[in-house]
Formats: C-alpha cells, structure tokens, sequence
C-alpha cells in the first residue's frame, strides 16, 4: 500500500487549505486512515483520525473545531479540510494508514505512511 498527501502550500493566518490522500496499492476501506504533522525540530503528532466506515472520527485537541477529516471509500481516498489556519499549524502533514479496526491516535499503530506535503502559515 502507498500513500500520497497533497495540497499543501503556503497560506496566511485565517485562511483554509484542504489536504488530500490518495491511496494506492490496497482498497482505503480497509484501513482506518489518520494524519500526523511534524513540525520542524518537534515530534511527529497525531492530528486526526477516521475509522474504515467513516463513521467514527478523532481530533486532537488542537485542531479540534477547525479541522476535519473525511475519507471518500469509493475513490480510495482521505481528506482533511482545515479552517481557520494559525502559524502553529505550519507543518509536514502526513497520511498514514493502520490495519486496526479503532481509531487510533499513535504514530506506531499505523502500518503504512506517505511521504508528506508541507503547510506553512504566516502571520
């Protein structure tokens, strides 16, 4: 399974950007399918998370209200629409994918990673 992230970019502070992940190699309704952002010189930490039906989602407390994470099975792909950008949200943001059946919020509990697109908000 290979993942691809995409539609990030260089945004001002208030704007919205929405991510995309597309998934290949495996059907996306077989995974429960999160993102994680790095910022630069921090650890790598869990932003959202949706279970396979789409049903059940998961937020960090951070983004929670601004961001939103949907997943469309039929196209196998996962989204995250983000409102409201702030500077602290400036970021590598990665799709990840987990074999488990709950939404989980931990960078080891996901089997497969895209290679990141990267989100800068000024000021």
């Amino acid at each position: 399974v290979q993942l691809q992230a995409s539609g990030g970019g260089l945004v001002q502070a208030g704007d919205s950007l929405r991510l995309s992940c597309a998934v290949f190699g495996g059907f996306s309704r077989n995974y429960v399918m999160g993102w994680f952002r790095q910022a630069q010189g921090k650890e790598r930490e869990f932003v959202a998370a949706i279970r396979r039906s789409g049903h059940i989602t998961n937020y960090a407390d951070s983004v929670t209200g601004r961001f939103t994470i949907s997943r469309d099975n039929s196209k196998n792909t996962v989204s995250l629409q983000m409102n409201s950008l702030n500077p602290e949200d400036t970021a590598v943001y990665y799709c990840a994918a987990s074999r488990s059946t709950v939404v989980l919020s931990a960078t080891s509990q996901y089997d497969y990673w895209g290679p990141g697109t990267l989100v800068t908000v000024s000021s």
